[in-house]
């Protein structure tokens, strides 16, 4: 296993040089924010983006992520297009990405993550909750949820969502309201089944990351939760370039979910790991904590001895970390503590 980074491209506010001084760090995980939706990915801006890591001394050969257009979650009529859009997208990947150079040590294939959340990203119900300790984090309360209004812009939405007007979200999401797990379910199988074999040709691996949080939220189906729904779309699609991002945090608010038993069944499926931590304090509610493993209800250390147990020597990064010593900037993703974050992962694995 191998430390990575978010990097947000040159919108984000912390530089590549402070990244490459976090001990141990050795590439950065990124993707084209600015291309909309549906549009295919240019190979030449990734090589781009290639090069200004290199030149930092990181490799960049995870892409998070490439957006899944609702219309083809939806099953609408322009999914076939936007399908083909997609697998332009993974070859431009892999024609940027893909060789090796002086700075990837690794053979292992780029790492192509992607999500099929209905309408909302990973929902919170509070960006700056305040710890005891002084330092700020994200909170999801069942209650505060509940009491929110998703047609009334109560809620922070995926960047491209804010594209759409507030009559398109409400459209959206009475359209997944009348839509089952099963509807949803097969939709993802006919994309899957789409780009697989186009990812398996390029010696790319797709990284499903789970539903955050991992229960239906606004009425919206959840199809991506548990271990037994992970069964099930390896079984359906067994392709090995389809994998899994196995997101600690995501499947961890739940306590239904046994990260470590997950992390051992599924270690040969795991393309991509992030790791943290949660602390739980309600039935479906649950705050973003410091990663070690005495910060929150996760085991972070059965999971990360699973994981080599198993066999997964990919990369793995430390997400949302709360906002400590007086740091501002995107919540969940400054500098300092996801730093301390990834040097508690990098502990765990010398150990």
């Amino acid at each position: 296993m191998h430390l990575t980074f978010r990097w947000f491209g040159e919108m984000d506010s912390i530089p590549l040089r402070h990244i490459r001084q976090i001990p141990a760090m050795r590439g950065i995980v990124a993707a084209l924010y600015d291309v909309p939706p549906g549009l295919a990915w240019n190979a030449s801006d990734l090589t781009r983006m290639r090069s200004r890591a290199e030149d930092e001394g990181l490799e960049f050969r995870v892409v998070e992520s490439i957006p899944i257009p609702e219309s083809i979650k939806l099953g609408g009529p322009q999914r076939d297009a936007y399908i083909e859009a997609w697998i332009k997208s993974l070859a431009a990947v892999a024609e940027a990405l893909g060789p090796a150079s002086a700075h990837s040590a690794s053979e292992e294939p780029v790492v192509v993550t992607y999500n099929f959340m209905p309408v909302f990203d990973w929902t919170r119900s509070q960006l700056d909750k305040l710890l005891s300790d002084g330092s700020r984090t994200l909170a999801y309360d069942r209650d505060a949820v509940e009491r929110l209004d998703p047609f009334d812009g109560e809620l922070d939405l995926p960047g491209w969502l804010a594209r759409y007007s507030r009559e398109d979200i409400y459209k959206l999401i009475m359209q997944y309201r009348d839509m089952k797990n099963e509807d949803i379910y097969a939709n993802m199988l006919y994309f899957l089944r789409a780009v697989t074999p186009e990812a398996e040709r390029l010696n790319l691996r797709l990284a499903l990351h789970p539903d955050d949080p991992p229960w239906p939220i606004f009425g919206i189906p959840r199809i991506m939760s548990t271990a037994e729904h992970l069964r099930r779309l390896f079984s359906d699609v067994p392709s090995p370039a389809n994998g899994l991002c196995l997101c600690t945090g995501s499947f961890g608010a739940s306590p239904e979910n046994d990260l470590p038993a997950m992390a051992t069944e599924f270690s040969s499926r795991v393309a991509f790991a992030h790791l943290r931590n949660v602390r739980i304090f309600g039935n479906r509610s649950f705050e973003e904590s410091a990663h070690w493993k005495g910060a929150g209800s996760i085991d972070l250390p059965a999971v990360v001895r699973a994981l080599k147990a198993g066999g997964f020597s990919g990369p793995v990064r430390p997400d949302h970390g709360r906002m400590i010593w007086d740091e501002t900037g995107k919540p969940g993703y400054g500098l300092f503590d996801r730093a301390l974050g990834a040097q508690y992962i990098q502990g765990l694995l010398d150990a």
